[in-house]
């Protein structure tokens, strides 16, 4: 067993699937990346399927994507749009 804190052990992929479905990284949804990274694995070549990874993208596909808030990092924080570059240097100049 690998002494990695943070394995888990074996788990079965439909538990696997519904973590994946939920969790966020610092790249963000693992939802989103593990699909993208399935397409990109059938679109490089037949040679490079994953039965492992196409298992879990047909479980997550199956479930709904979750409802987060649109910004849940910008609760409680003073933000503002910018829309230009001369925005943005108009506001660090006043800082």
């Amino acid at each position: 067993m690998p002494d990695n804190p943070q394995f888990l052990g074996p788990l079965l992929p439909q538990h696997i699937a519904e973590t994946i479905n939920v969790s966020i990284g610092p790249s963000g949804e693992n939802r989103e990346y593990l699909l993208h990274l399935q397409d990109a694995l059938e679109a490089l070549s037949a040679h490079s399927h994953d039965e492992h990874i196409a298992d879990l993208a047909r479980r997550v596909r199956a479930l709904d994507p979750p409802t987060r808030p649109a910004c849940p990092s910008s609760i409680g924080h003073d933000l503002r749009k910018i829309n230009s570059t001369e925005e943005q240097e108009e506001i660090e100049k006043d800082t």
